[in-house]
């Protein structure tokens, strides 16, 4: 949120960048809802599995569609790899968690913790690029 405020007239003028930073904050926002939604007492597995998964699937293609609609046209492929493996690694583990938990076996839980780490991870990662890389 700082690296946006700071710099948002200078985002605003870059095709994408406004995009990056929406996606910087529903990697957090995912984080944020699959922590409150395991919170509730009593959740039986395939609660847990079904609701890490429609959350996980919800988020990942939102991110996914940000990621493909801002990329700038004419600019190399490398670029979007790369912004869809950073958006990916914080919200298809919550996919997998959700997969996991229905099937009863995969990790469950560890597939949540990647997923906090990861989007955590990205969400910093996208930070300093609105923060400092664009004043380069």
């Amino acid at each position: 949120m700082v690296a946006i405020s700071i710099n948002i007239e200078r985002i605003l003028r870059y095709p994408g960048l406004p995009e990056r930073g929406l996606v910087t904050l529903l990697l957090l926002l995912g984080v944020l809802v699959v922590s409150l939604l395991l919170l509730e007492p009593g959740l039986s597995r395939t609660t847990v599995g079904v609701e890490l998964l429609v959350e996980g699937v919800v988020i990942t293609v939102t991110v996914a569609a940000l990621t493909l609609w801002s990329r700038p046209r004419g600019d190399d492929e490398s670029y979007l790899t790369s912004a869809l493996v950073l958006a990916g690694i914080g919200t298809v583990p919550f996919v997998v968690a959700g997969i996991s938990f229905l099937a009863e076996s995969g990790g469950g839980m560890s597939w949540v913790l990647t997923g906090f780490v990861a989007a955590i991870v990205g969400a910093m990662i996208n930070a300093w690029v609105l923060l400092v890389e664009i004043l380069r």
